[in-house]
């Protein structure tokens, strides 16, 4: 049977949209929300790093709640699908002014503290394949409101696409640590290495650095 341009055109269109992702669920201990989580319009990704989009995507769905999780629990996400695409995973930690609800994700705010990176022989990245990553609140971060952000880099272009969520949480019981911070959009440099990086052509890369700040853990 001969397929037509159209047909061949929006089966193309079908497995892109597939190859996509969210990050649509929050894990906050024993408890997983949808409704903490500012929801995407679509599983779309951001472009270019220096997007304010990069803050928490395109226009999303206001949460309709905030999650309490005590300093030193599990925290993290559930993807609307397993990751499709090469490439690294963190997730950051914003400190809200006031109230995380009301904060867009301006300033110099953010932190990360946990990251999923490379892997070698052959060489990939270990979050393919996965649909949940959770770590932990570590024990010294201030009490108070936050925004949890995950972002996974989709290198299998160049420049590459970025897939990224925001949830509402409440930390409590926590300590008086002081990460350094940075700012989103500004967090990654459009010449940063990590993300200039053809991964299909030899020779294999035989180091690489997750783009952003170092991981803080305390």
């Amino acid at each position: 049977m001969k397929l037509t341009g159209s047909v061949i055109a929006l089966a193309a269109i079908v497995q892109s949209a597939s190859a996509h992702y969210t990050f649509n669920t929050l894990i906050a201990g024993s408890e997983r929300s949808t409704a903490a989580v500012r929801q995407p319009q679509n599983n779309s990704p951001v472009k270019p790093v220096t997007s304010l989009d990069m803050r928490c995507n395109t226009d999303p769905t206001p949460a309709s709640t905030t999650v309490n999780v005590t300093a030193g629990e599990t925290v993290g996400f559930a993807m609307s699908a397993a990751i499709f695409h090469e490439g690294p995973l963190s997730i950051y930690l914003g400190k809200a002014p006031g109230s995380a609800a009301d904060w867009d994700g301006s300033g110099a705010n953010w932190f990360k503290i946990a990251e999923w990176g490379a892997k070698y022989n052959p060489f990939g990245f270990t979050p393919l394949g996965q649909s949940e990553f959770t770590t932990t609140i570590p024990k010294d971060t201030p009490s108070g409101q936050y925004l949890i952000r995950g972002e996974q880099i989709a290198l299998h272009v160049i420049p590459p696409e970025f897939y990224v969520g925001c949830a509402q949480i409440n930390v409590a019981n926590g300590g008086s640590g002081n990460p350094s911070k940075v700012s989103i959009p500004g967090h990654i440099s459009p010449t940063d290495p990590g993300i200039n990086l053809d991964i299909y052509n030899p020779p294999a890369p035989t180091s690489y650095t997750v783009p952003g700040p170092t991981v803080w853990r305390a």
